[in-house]
């Protein structure tokens, strides 16, 4: 993976000691010319840059992410 990442926003994970959830942009993260992507990662041992899981949402599906998101809260 390559391209330019922006932290914006880390959080403490619930039930973890030291467990982190990052926010981010990331430019180009394909190789050039790729589409810029939302990531979101998880850290157990609160790393940053090694996380234990992570996913890349391209623009086009982030409202429809935030409305599942929403949804699930909504039934938790």
């Amino acid at each position: 993976m390559s391209g330019i990442i922006t932290l914006v926003n880390d959080m403490r994970l619930s039930g973890t000691e030291y467990g982190k959830i990052s926010v981010g942009t990331i430019e180009e993260p394909y190789g050039e010319g790729s589409e810029s992507v939302a990531s979101i990662a998880i850290s157990l041992q609160g790393k940053l840059d090694d996380p234990d899981w992570k996913v890349h949402i391209p623009y086009a599906n982030i409202e429809a992410v935030i409305e599942a998101l929403q949804e699930a809260k909504a039934r938790l």
